[in-house]
């Protein structure tokens, strides 16, 4: 393997995901964390990915025609780095249907319920907003923010602060969407992980299961 220049194909697999291709950003954040010792494996899922992007390079990101009206995804999967117990977070924002923002983060604090894991991640997309303001090219960004999330529990304490001992732990940085929510600059709402296109950011789904993601 010392051979074979690991990292730089994952880096030129970054730059791909980050201008234009949100839908290989969960595999390239899996083969991303084994730059400093990849093994046999982790190279052919490095090359599998460079064949699948030869094999849909007419795949591009399609625009509507309607309002700029900006809209968030964000979604988690609880503990899915079993080394370090940290959750994934990912996060897509939607002008006139299609992407223009897109992340997948490992979280840096340690979450001990799936509500948590997916009030974390919608903290960590309400600095967005606050980035396309300042660039004051979207008309509509005085509109308050749709922010979907398909956990009933992360959306239910956005609305109505409550205290839990288990949630104590999470920095209070993470608080601020609770203000921000009450304020009116992002409304969260809940929606069904079927709807959820940030879903695909944070774990592997059937070929069948992300191809319908790719069409929505």
């Amino acid at each position: 393997m010392r051979k074979i220049s690991y990292a730089s194909a994952v880096g030129s697999l970054m730059y791909v995901m980050l201008c234009t291709r949100p839908d290989i950003c969960f595999s390239v954040g899996m083969i991303s964390r084994y730059q400093s010792n990849p093994g046999r494996d982790h190279w052919t899922t490095v090359k599998n990915i460079l064949k699948y992007l030869k094999r849909t390079k007419d795949y591009m990101l399609i625009y509507g025609t309607k309002d700029l009206i900006l809209i968030g995804y964000t979604d988690s999967n609880f503990q899915t780095d079993k080394d370090a117990r940290k959750s994934t977070s990912g996060s897509v924002f939607t002008l006139n249907e299609g992407a223009v923002v897109w992340r997948r983060i490992k979280q840096s604090c340690i979450a001990d319920s799936t509500m948590e894991v997916e009030y974390v991640a919608a903290c960590e997309a309400v600095w967005l907003r606050k980035f396309l303001t300042d660039l004051e090219i979207v008309p509509n960004m005085h509109l308050s923010i749709t922010l979907y999330c398909d956990n009933s529990g992360a959306v239910a304490n956005s609305r109505e602060p409550r205290s839990h001992k288990r949630e104590k732990h999470i920095e209070r940085k993470y608080h601020l969407i609770k203000e921000i929510v009450h304020r009116g600059d992002v409304i969260a709402t809940q929606i069904s992980s079927e709807q959820n296109i940030a879903d695909p950011f944070t774990k592997a789904l059937t070929a069948k299961v992300f191809e319908n993601y790719l069409q929505s």
